[in-house]
């Protein structure tokens, strides 16, 4: 191997998960620092562990919610306004 060219190899980097378990593996990386680990995944312990409390789709789910009301709110101004034009003009 050439000199210089790949990087430095650690055979016990420290890994510590969010859940407070540590453990040691071969890396590049000295430490590291990871949210889920095999002492409590939900696949290893069978628990079931909810990781996000508002995923994805409820997040879009809102957010689609909240832009069709806004539509039909500005709809309803809308019509509103163009009923007053029409009994401004019929007057």
């Amino acid at each position: 191997m050439k000199k210089d060219t790949h990087p430095e190899y650690h055979s016990q980097a420290k890994v510590s998960c969010a859940c407070g378990n540590v453990f040691y593996v071969g890396s590049t990386k000295k430490e590291m620092a990871v949210e889920i680990c095999y002492a409590c995944h939900p696949f290893f312990t069978g628990n079931e562990k909810l990781i996000d409390t508002a995923g994805r789709v409820e997040k879009f789910k809102a957010k689609r919610a909240a832009a069709k009301t806004e539509t039909k709110n500005k709809a309803t101004k809308k019509a509103e306004k163009k009923e007053k034009k029409t009994t401004k003009k019929a007057k």
